[in-house]
Parts: C-alpha cells; sequence; structure tokens
C-alpha cells in the first residue's frame, strides 16, 4: 500500500473515482439528509399512498410517511450494519487466519476444519438462534443499568454481531492463505534470527503485508452483509419497526403491490438505492482487487 505506483494507479483509476464518489453521496446523504426534513415527514399523516410529487419526491407509503425520508434512514441503517458487521468479520476472521496460517502443523489442520464445520451450519437458522437466544438477555442487561438507547437497538447490536460471527469465515481462509506463503519468506526467517517474538512478527511484519488483501475483501464483505440483513429484513426476522432498513422497505413495498393500484413507487426507489450501493461496493472492490493484486 505504501508503494508510490498504487496510489498513482488508485488516483487514475476511473473505476476507483466513479465508485468511490457514488459510494460517499451515498453516505453522506443518507447519514445527514434525514436531518433537513421536517420533523413531520417522520410521523404518519393522512397523505397515505400518495404518488410523487415535488412535497414528496419519492411519494408516501401506508402511514403516509415521506418515502424519500425512509428511503434515506434505511440506507443509513443498512450502511451501519454493512460497516460494522464487515468490522467484526475483519477483526475475528485476520486475526484467526494470522494465527491459524502461522501455527501450521496439526493446530492449523484442527483450526481449519472448525472453519469446514461452521461453514455446514444455515446462516438462517444460526442467527435466529443468536437473536432469539441473547435479544430479551441484552435488552434487560441494559434496561437495569439505564441505557435506552441499547433497549430500543438491542435487535440491531444482535443482528450486526450475529452476521459479523458468520461472515469471517471466508475471511480466515484468505489470510491463512496468505501467511503460509509469506511466513517462508526471508524476512520472517531473518526475524526469527533476531529473537523478535511472536507477536511482533505477527503484527510487525505478516499483518502489513496483508493490508491491501484485507482491504479488498472487506468492501466486498460490506455488501454480503448487507444482502444477508436485507433478506433477513425482507422476511421480518431482521431489523423491525419502527426502525427501517432497505431490506424492510422492499418488504413493505412489494406487499403493497397489486393489480388494483399502480403503488410501484414504494418498490423501485428502495430497490435502485439498494442496487445501486451494492453494485459501487462491488465494483469498487473488483477494481481496487484489480490495481493492488502484486500479480496484476
Amino acid at each position: 500500500m505504501a508503494d508510490p505506483l498504487v496510489w498513482q494507479r488508485l488516483r487514475r483509476s476511473r473505476a476507483v473515482a466513479i465508485c468511490g464518489s457514488t459510494l460517499a453521496l451515498l453516505t453522506l446523504a443518507a447519514v445527514v439528509g434525514p436531518w433537513f426534513f421536517p420533523a413531520s415527514y417522520a410521523e404518519p399523516s393522512p397523505l397515505q399512498y400518495a404518488s410523487p410529487s415535488w412535497a414528496h419526491p419519492f411519494g408516501t407509503d401506508l402511514n403516509g410517511r415521506d418515502l424519500f425520508y425512509r428511503v434515506l434512514t434505511g440506507a443509513r441503517v443498512s450502511l451501519l450494519v454493512g460497516v460494522c458487521g464487515a468490522a467484526v468479520s475483519l477483526f475475528i476472521g485476520t486475526a484467526y487466519g494470522l494465527i491459524a496460517g502461522y501455527l501450521g502443523g496439526r493446530a492449523d489442520a484442527a483450526m481449519m476444519r472448525l472453519v469446514d464445520i461452521l461453514y455446514s451450519i444455515p446462516r438462517l437458522i444460526f442467527i435466529l438462534v443468536l437473536i432469539n437466544a441473547f435479544n430479551r438477555q441484552l435488552q434487560s442487561f441494559a434496561a437495569a443499568r439505564g441505557w435506552q438507547g441499547l433497549v430500543d437497538y438491542s435487535s440491531i447490536v444482535i443482528l450486526v454481531l450475529a452476521l459479523g460471527i458468520i461472515e469471517w469465515l471466508t475471511m480466515a481462509r484468505i489470510v491463512r492463505g496468505q501467511v503460509l506463503a509469506l511466513k517462508t519468506r526471508p524476512f520472517v526467517a531473518a526475524a526469527r534470527a533476531l529473537g523478535q517474538s511472536h507477536i511482533r512478527i505477527l503484527t510487525r511484519h505478516l499483518l502489513p503485508n496483508l493490508v491491501g488483501v484485507i482491504l479488498i475483501y472487506l468492501t466486498l464483505t460490506i455488501p454480503a452483509v448487507i444482502i444477508d440483513e436485507s433478506f433477513l429484513s425482507f422476511l421480518g426476522l431482521g431489523i423491525q419497526a419502527p426502525h427501517a432498513s432497505l431490506g424492510s422497505l422492499l418488504s413493505d413495498g412489494a406487499s403493497a403491490i397489486n393489480p388494483v393500484r399502480n403503488l410501484s413507487w414504494l418498490l423501485i426507489f428502495p430497490a435502485l438505492t439498494m442496487a445501486t450501493l451494492l453494485l459501487a461496493l462491488n465494483f469498487l472492490g473488483d477494481a481496487l482487487r484489480d490495481i493492488l493484486d502484486p500479480r496484476g
């Protein structure tokens, strides 16, 4: 990453510029945008199922709430879940892969068999078990200490942790494969000969050489987490009312579609927002892979 040629390629890459700008605009709109709306746009009103207009560019929903405001707040929640879930996955997967690849031998084989076992567990069942097992306990724990914010958002916290826990497996395999190749290099042998500790070798010599690979996979993990959260919310198992995510908005739009009245805006605008977000993240990851891959 410190190679000047890499930074030069990043600056010249049109894909990185376009995708990065799109992500920056979407993130800025999701984080800051809702503050500029009147408070009434978030409250129910008599304008149920109003079609798009100047006052309500995306129309309104079943309860008369402004859909533009709802899409921005939903994108904020989806981005928060995606980034935080990917961060949890990054931390667990990187640490696990580093240790497994560095130890090698039987320890590595045993750790990778555990990964194979976890791969065989259905994701949906695992997430549901975690939510049902710990959501009420977390609410009780937070309520006893007066943490009302954590009580209100306990389901989101559990969902983030659950998604991060199931998404680290591929990261661990990628990091472990890179460490197996790097630990045979002369600079690692020189560090051992100088008497450096294992922790120092892992953090000062191996980890910096994995930054490019980790960054690439991180940009691809975020959309994977967002898709998982959206799928669960679409089924009514993820983000619960009164909170909203892009997945729950898609579910609301799909349930409102009928042959009697055209309510397509309830589905089109959340779908376009999610498609733009996911495409930008995936294209950015592909562009970074092409630039940072040393074999490219």
